[in-house]
């Protein structure tokens, strides 16, 4: 197994900060609060809600857009002290957070700075970037955009304002994208026909009240990586280990 790359987060002052870095945890509200908390039988977004670490919110506010361009269009009140780190700054109905962390990637790697995944927010859009962080001697901002004015958004302490994911400089711009029709691989098409078939005799099982289906409840082939084959594939994720952030000196 190959040793583990550095990710240093530079901790610019010496107080320790509010905004703490933390695994991207795999629990959403919404999804526990959905009937038999079916979303977590979606492997893809349970595996995209921990890639990466989060960064906290360092305290709780509302933000208030008056839906002008100017910064000062933007209200943000504190529940306690104001905290200099969230702040109006590039107008446009935007909040801003300061992160007081300078980063430090492996030659090639950027920092995806994004919302945390699928995590909604009513009346905000994460605003996202991606830093050359293998380089660069600056901080950067984490940015949300309010969608709608005249209304009050809130945020509480702790609470995720920014998810950081690590990813190859230029991996996307080496690939050659094509479509092709499925047929021209038979062997690919003979697997997806069978996972078809599968797939439609199980949900009208489920119309029909089979006992077989009921019971079964919901096809688990890909969240336990099985194979056409009836194998499983070797590799197959159903849970991430994100590190922790050690401190040093």
């Amino acid at each position: 197994m190959p040793d583990p790359l550095p990710l240093i987060a530079y901790q610019i002052h010496d107080a320790p900060s509010r905004m703490t870095l933390t695994p991207a945890p795999i629990e959403r509200e919404w999804m526990d609060a959905a009937n038999q908390r079916f979303p977590y039988r979606c492997l893809p977004l349970n595996i995209a809600n921990q890639n990466g670490w989060v960064v906290a919110c360092p305290a709780a506010f509302r933000a208030y857009w008056y839906g002008g361009p100017a910064p000062a269009d933007v209200e943000v009140r504190f529940d306690g002290p104001p905290d200099p780190c969230v702040l109006s700054h590039f107008g446009v109905g935007t909040i801003t957070f300061s992160l007081p962390y300078l980063f430090r990637t492996p030659p090639g790697v950027n920092l995806w700075a994004k919302g945390p995944s699928n995590w909604p927010k009513d009346g905000i859009q994460a605003l996202e970037g991606v830093i050359e962080t293998d380089w660069a001697s600056s901080t950067f901002t984490m940015n949300w955009k309010l969608t709608r004015p005249n209304e009050w958004v809130r945020f509480e302490e702790g609470e995720p304002i920014c998810m950081l994911v690590p990813v190859p400089r230029g991996f996307a711009e080496g690939f050659a994208p094509r479509i092709e029709l499925l047929a021209t691989n038979p062997e690919l098409h003979e697997k997806y026909k069978a996972w078809e078939a599968s797939r439609s005799g199980f949900l009208q099982g489920l119309k029909t009240n089979d006992p077989e289906a009921v019971k079964q409840g919901w096809q688990k082939d890909y969240f336990q990586g099985k194979t056409a084959e009836g194998g499983t594939f070797t590799g197959h994720q159903t849970r991430l280990h994100i590190r922790e952030f050690e401190h040093g000196g």
